[in-house]
């Protein structure tokens, strides 16, 4: 049946994606089921969404009611799960305004788009150049695309929106020599994920931070992947206190639920976007704002931050005794539950041989396997991946 399936979906879909050959159909806590009946641990979360793990009743019956109530409507009219999302997003973030968009790259788009045009009502140009840095990746669409500091993601597409340029993570110089008069914003991931999990330095964070406040340059964060607890912190430049101007969300957000969101200060909200600037047909409707709802009521119930907190140290000890036991493993790299083991050849095979033996992890480049569980993990889980892992490596 398996084989069927995938044979259809070769034929009709389109091939952007070198898939893995299994056909997934439910989910039950940190485990996943295809349709044979097989079962898998798993370590990606469908890459660092599922945070409160799968068939979660609380959530799962709040999005029954809300589809039973209203989808959709347009930003035509006022909903009250949008509303009630932004006011507790508000809270746990800092940050000022909420414009909810569909996915993370959008969020990511919207974040440019309110970055050049503070700048533009600050002097009316329209030359103002964006810092990013190399080896990010902010999503897929053009926007998105042309702030992604790996080559091979942009080549086919050029010519990208144009007026970026790219420093090098963790090196404050490599910044300060990017910048010029034409500088609007400085934009970098707190923890790169796909990139291969460097998180950025308290060093370089508050002084790319003072380098903005100094010359009037926002700093825009993104925490898509890194965000939503997944550090032990709700966000992961909290830990430092170096608030952005502008942040960007999705991923767990919504828990499955296609969302996302940027953020903003007062100031950057008051002196951008306005009535006509910016629009998106489904964002922040009812459903998607439900799920945001019911996933920040659970992230503070379930106390999923102090999870995070006490199973990482855990996780961090165990991957690191695979650092020493094996010569082809190099270091680990990462914060809280987004880590990363690299290794001195590719993991593809390793991910494959996993698989087989019912545990899904993904990768960071191809040298580096990715470690992004849901955030209810517990240490048996961590115990049961490492053993497969093991056999998979001693193979």
């Amino acid at each position: 049946m398996m084989k069927e399936y995938i044979e259809d979906a070769e034929k009709a879909l389109l091939h952007t994606y070198n898939r893995y050959q299994v056909v997934l159909d439910k989910g039950d806590g940190v485990y996943l089921y295809d349709i044979e009946g097989k079962k898998y641990l798993d370590f990606c979360a469908g890459i660092a969404v599922f945070a409160l793990g799968y068939n979660n009743k609380a959530y799962n019956d709040a999005l029954k009611e809300q589809i039973d109530k209203l989808i959709h409507t347009s930003n035509y009219y006022y909903n009250v799960p949008a509303i009630e999302a932004a006011k507790k997003m508000k809270k746990v973030s800092g940050m000022d305004r909420v414009f909810f968009t569909n996915s993370g790259a959008e969020a990511i788009e919207g974040a440019i788009k309110a970055a050049r045009k503070y700048a533009y009502l600050k002097d009316g140009r329209t030359d103002h150049e964006i810092i990013a840095m190399n080896h990010s990746f902010h999503g897929r669409t053009m926007g998105a695309l042309s702030v992604t500091g790996n080559p091979k993601y942009r080549e086919a597409f050029e010519p990208m929106i144009g007026n970026i340029r790219f420093a090098e993570m963790n090196d404050l110089e490599s910044v300060k020599a990017n910048i010029t008069h034409k500088t609007c914003a400085i934009l970098f991931e707190t923890v790169q994920g796909e990139g291969g999990i460097y998180p950025a330095t308290e060093e370089f964070l508050k002084g790319v931070k003072a380098i903005c406040e100094e010359k009037d340059i926002l700093l825009i964060m993104d925490e898509i992947q890194c965000g939503m607890g997944r550090t032990g912190y709700m966000y992961a430049w909290q830990k430092y206190g170096v608030k952005p101007d502008i942040m960007t969300t999705a991923k767990a957000l919504g828990c499955g639920v296609p969302v996302g969101a940027f953020l903003m200060t007062e100031k950057v909200g008051q002196h951008s976007l306005t009535s006509g600037d910016h629009g998106t047909t489904y964002g922040g409707n009812p459903l998607a704002a439900a799920a945001v709802n019911k996933v920040l009521d659970l992230f503070e119930e379930n106390h999923i931050i102090e999870n995070v907190t006490k199973i990482s140290g855990y996780l961090e000890e165990k991957l690191d005794e695979l650092v020493e036991e094996y010569d082809c493993i190099e270091t680990r790299r990462g914060v809280g539950l987004m880590q990363g083991l690299v290794f001195n050849r590719p993991v593809g095979e390793i991910i494959i041989k996993a698989l087989d033996k019912g545990l899904i992890l993904i990768n960071a480049g191809t040298n580096i396997i990715r470690f992004v569980p849901p955030l209810i993990i517990e240490k048996s889980h961590v115990d049961a991946m490492i053993g497969i892992l093991r056999e998979c490596l001693s193979e």
